[in-house]
């Protein structure tokens, strides 16, 4: 119990310490903190319709987080997730408009089409990474400007004519929910929550009970060893990538099927794939840790929408505290210390 407890220590003074650090920047440009986080909370769970948008946006940061952390708790740096997203976003959604079929066969169609999709993407790192030992972190990275621009290609000239975004997706497609947004006051939860949880379960259970999660940290600790051992290590590089492609993937599900019901052309990237890395940092890379951070960086975001619109604190705000969380939690010698300080000071 006490393992997971010190595992639990730096997060949690990482957010405490952000939350303090982005009071101290309300008071310098002249807001009053106490009102700021009022109104944010209140916009987190002072409504019902509050409560469902801020669970729309934690569903996305869970799948976006799992993507990351299942890459770097097997030695791999999957930086690309936001192109994994864009890319299983639009394939879930062209297989929504194409297609007239029975709702048990149309929507996990078109779900396992965004997954396949972001599996494809990443695929393409993992095995430049085993065969020719190119670096991911660079081919993701570039690939996520080459989902960006083959996407908003194919939406204005092969999906559509020369428009802006594609038709809405079938009914038949669609993971939204009427039962959810009417407990909700109609917000846009949909049926992806189930879905998170889902993948939570099965992240945690491929990494500590089957014998592929065993091989897949034992190549990411020391590829030389787990080698030696017998292992495929390019095998298990590809299949770490193809997972956690597969994860972000479905995050691009959740907007195109659940949240939107359609691709449009983007001017930039929708930022929840690299949110997604701060999502798993923040929670150590373990899938309980990656729902939690997804629950505080959720109802941040969604909150935050609130601020501006009550009381004048630009959003912007939010976006300086969360940087700073992930900033106290990489510095986590200087958190270490800190405990131990205060652990002495207890003591004495």
């Amino acid at each position: 119990m006490s393992k997971y407890l010190s595992k639990l220590t730096i997060p949690l003074l990482a957010v405490m310490l952000g939350l303090i650090a982005g009071s101290i920047i309300m008071l310098i440009s002249g807001y009053d903190p106490i009102a700021g986080y009022g109104v944010m909370l209140d916009g987190i769970i002072g409504e019902q319709y509050y409560i469902g948008e801020s669970l729309r946006t934690i569903i996305t940061y869970v799948l976006a987080g799992l993507a990351v952390a299942f890459a770097f708790r097997t030695g791999l740096f999957n930086i690309g997730v936001e192109g994994q997203l864009i890319v299983g976003w639009l394939a879930a959604v062209w297989v929504g408009v194409a297609f007239e079929l029975p709702k048990f066969i149309h929507l996990p169609l078109a779900i396992v089409a965004g997954a396949l999709a972001g599996a494809l993407w990443a695929f393409i790192p993992g095995y430049l990474k085993a065969k020719f030992r190119v670096h991911e972190v660079i081919v993701s990275i570039m690939l996520n400007y080459t989902a960006l621009y083959v996407t908003n290609y194919l939406i204005n000239d092969i999906l559509t004519d020369k428009k802006d975004r594609t038709e809405r997706i079938a009914d038949s497609a669609s993971l939204s929910s009427p039962f959810l947004q009417s407990l909700t006051d109609y917000s846009r939860l949909h049926w992806g929550i189930v879905i998170a949880i889902i993948c939570i379960i099965i992240m945690w259970f491929i990494l500590e009970k089957t014998k592929m999660g065993f091989e897949l940290k034992a190549v990411g600790f020391n590829q030389h060893a787990s080698e030696y051992a017998g292992m495929s290590v390019n095998k298990n590089i590809i299949l770490s990538m193809v997972i956690s492609g597969v994860f972000a993937g479905l995050a691009g599900v959740m907007e195109g099927l659940g949240t939107f019901g359609y691709a449009a052309i983007k001017g930039g990237f929708t930022g929840m794939g690299f949110d997604g890395i701060a999502v798993a940092l923040l929670g150590a890379n373990t899938a309980i840790g990656v729902a939690l951070a997804a629950i505080l960086f959720g109802g941040l975001k969604a909150g935050a929408l609130n601020m501006p619109l009550q009381i004048g604190i630009p959003s912007e705000i939010v976006d300086i505290i969360i940087a700073l969380i992930i900033f106290f939690v990489a510095a986590s010698y200087f958190i270490r210390w800190l405990a131990q300080r205060f652990n002495q000071k207890g003591v004495k």
